[in-house]
């Protein structure tokens, strides 16, 4: 099988469960010979050893098993960050609550924060980057977590700043933190998700609970009775007016809620 044959043939294996199945076929076909997508055209009648395993990374995608696992990276920011099986994609949108977050600590002068479920290790490990000065306690209830982001922590040479600890949200944190920063779980339990985010990624970092902002209610619960200062958050499209209601009777100095590059609700950032 030529290259140029091989991707006519993954084009056509990923046409249902890719949107771009040409883009994505050139993507592993790529990972799998180690080259770039340039080296395909200019090669293209170029024969693959093995094409056998190539077909079997294809087949994976086929079956809605996302890109990242299949590579064990995902793009993210300005960095790629290992990702596998347990530990959930980091998204775009995440880079948003990022630089709001930036933008605190920068106004503040802000030398310690806590970030609440650390997953691949991609909101601390961005932020330990830009701020060298910066201390991050990040904690996570699963051990996958804490082991995929003490790879990506290891990979930058951030050990001095970001601290892993497992924890149920913040309850193993008892040193003083300044702001606390989170992508928890906020969808609904009953939510119907795309089968290649809901067969694969780990429910425990998707489901939030019943209603879905419960998880988020106690965060805010939790870090106003440990008296930081700030709180930054992603939330559901849907849940702007459930948590502004819940800050109205818990007692908060400011709530700011901010939206997405799609124009959903994404997320908030409270000043106790």
């Amino acid at each position: 099988m030529t290259i140029k044959e091989a991707l006519i043939w993954a084009k056509a294996e990923l046409s249902k469960a890719c949107e771009r199945p040409q883009f994505e076929a050139e993507l592993l076909l790529t990972y799998y010979l180690k080259q770039n997508r340039i080296y395909l055209i200019t090669h293209d009648n170029d024969q693959i050893e093995n094409s056998h395993g190539f077909k079997h990374l294809v087949k994976r995608r086929a079956k809605n098993e996302p890109y990242e696992y299949i590579v064990g990276k995902a793009s993210f920011y300005d960095i790629y960050l290992e990702v596998e099986v347990g530990v959930l994609i980091p998204r775009p949108e995440t880079e948003i609550l990022i630089d709001l977050v930036a933008e605190i600590i920068k106004k503040e002068n802000i030398t310690r924060i806590a970030e609440i479920g650390v997953g691949s290790g991609a909101i601390s490990v961005v932020l330990a980057r830009k701020f060298p000065e910066l201390n991050i306690i990040a904690t996570d209830i699963c051990d996958t977590p804490l082991k995929v982001a003490k790879k990506n922590i290891d990979t930058f040479g951030l050990n001095a700043q970001i601290e892993l600890r497992k924890s149920n949200l913040i309850d193993e944190i008892y040193e003083d933190v300044e702001l606390v920063v989170s992508n928890p779980p906020y969808i609904a339990e009953d939510f119907l998700l795309a089968s290649n985010v809901v067969d694969y990624e780990p429910k425990e970092a998707l489901f939030g609970g019943r209603v879905g902002d419960e998880l988020l209610k106690q965060i805010i619960l939790d870090v106003k009775e440990k008296d930081i200062k700030y709180l930054a958050c992603e939330m559901g499209y849907d849940q702007e007016d459930p948590i502004s209601d819940f800050v109205n009777k818990v007692g908060v100095e400011s709530i700011k809620f901010y939206k997405d590059l799609a124009g959903f609700d994404r997320g908030f950032v409270i000043e106790f």
